[in-house]
């Protein structure tokens, strides 16, 4: 009797594990940018199993910017991704079908930088110069916003493709005049140029639309929302403990990447938290998107940048996923 008993259970067992196998569902999500600590969390949920007990098999790719994420997601290429916000609503105005389900930028994270000694003292001094980034990067598809917001044509500089790894050595080269870069990397500029950095925020240049929010392809979402809030959750619950204590965050990250470096990613973590937080996300929930600071960035791009064809804001973004109890610390 005690033999049968035993026998069952194990079979039991292996018919649970079987299941929570089989009850995986794999999702690919792509980053924006190649693997960094501003991903960390993604890397700690994972670590930690908890998109696992989720019944998610979460396949996490290395992204080659912005707009090409965009791109993915909107095509139905890639069911979730990681995109500036702004080019996101650009790409819905020429039918790039997705929603924002996770704010995780409130702040834009987006910089300019030059060397000092060539002159530049900001960016009204911009024209006839050369700006060097990857073709797809968000900062180009948002450069005339930034322009006319200060007074100068869009057209008046000239666009040099540059591997993201080159950005420095291509401006110390002074082969470009101008690079960008996300605020969450400004430690390695600062390092790199010192005293002879040039630098502004676009945030302190009256422009601060949401930066990166996590997106996902509209049909998808709509076949899959069980799904997309237990991503959504985990995530927000990730954020939430790496904010709290980012150490083991960071070492998730460095354990998945080993060619980074722990106090480097460290460093970029803390400017991370810089851009996570503002009132909605330390008073309402970390992750939301605000309707107000959403109509007004659709405005912002309608004007500055143009849309292909107009549509209700509302319908790019939802916060229903969101648990609103889980907040930016203050």
């Amino acid at each position: 009797m005690v033999k049968h008993f035993v026998i069952g259970a194990v079979v039991a067992a292996a018919s649970l594990v079987s299941l929570s196998a089989h009850a995986q569902q794999k999702v690919d999500f792509v980053l924006n940018w190649v693997p960094g600590g501003d991903h960390a969390p993604y890397y700690y949920a994972k670590k930690m199993g908890w998109y696992q007990q989720a019944g998610i098999d979460l396949n996490i790719e290395p992204g080659k910017g912005s707009a090409l994420a965009t791109q993915r997601v909107g095509a139905g290429a890639t069911p979730i991704g990681l995109a500036d916000m702004a080019g996101v609503l650009v790409a819905k105005g020429k039918g790039a079908d997705t929603v924002a389900v996770f704010n995780v930028y409130a702040n834009s994270p987006q910089g300019m930088y030059w060397l000092k000694s060539s002159g530049i003292k900001g960016v009204k001094d911009f024209p006839g110069k050369k700006i060097g980034n990857p073709a797809a990067d968000g900062a180009r598809v948002m450069w005339p916003a930034l322009a006319k917001a200060n007074g100068i044509d869009p057209k008046s500089v000239t666009w040099v493709n540059i591997d993201a790894n080159g950005k420095l050595a291509a401006l110390k080269a002074k082969s470009i005049d101008v690079t960008t870069s996300f605020y969450n990397i400004h430690h390695i500029f600062q390092r790199e140029l010192g005293d002879d950095m040039g630098f502004l925020a676009w945030r302190d240049a009256g422009l601060n639309p949401y930066g990166n929010s996590i997106i996902v392809n509209a049909k998808y979402l709509a076949e899959n929302k069980p799904l997309v809030d237990k991503f959504v959750k985990v995530t927000q619950r990730a954020f939430a403990a790496c904010a709290k204590d980012p150490k083991p965050c960071v070492q998730a990250l460095i354990d998945a990447n080993g060619a980074l470096k722990f106090d480097n990613e460290m460093d970029n973590w803390a400017l991370v938290e810089v851009l996570m937080s503002d009132k909605y996300s330390r008073e309402v929930a970390l992750g939301i998107h605000d309707d107000g600071r959403m109509a007004a960035d659709y405005e912002l791009v309608r004007e500055y940048i143009g849309l292909d064809k107009p549509f209700d804001v509302k319908t790019v973004y939802t916060n229903e996923f969101l648990d609103r109890s889980v907040k930016m610390p203050k």
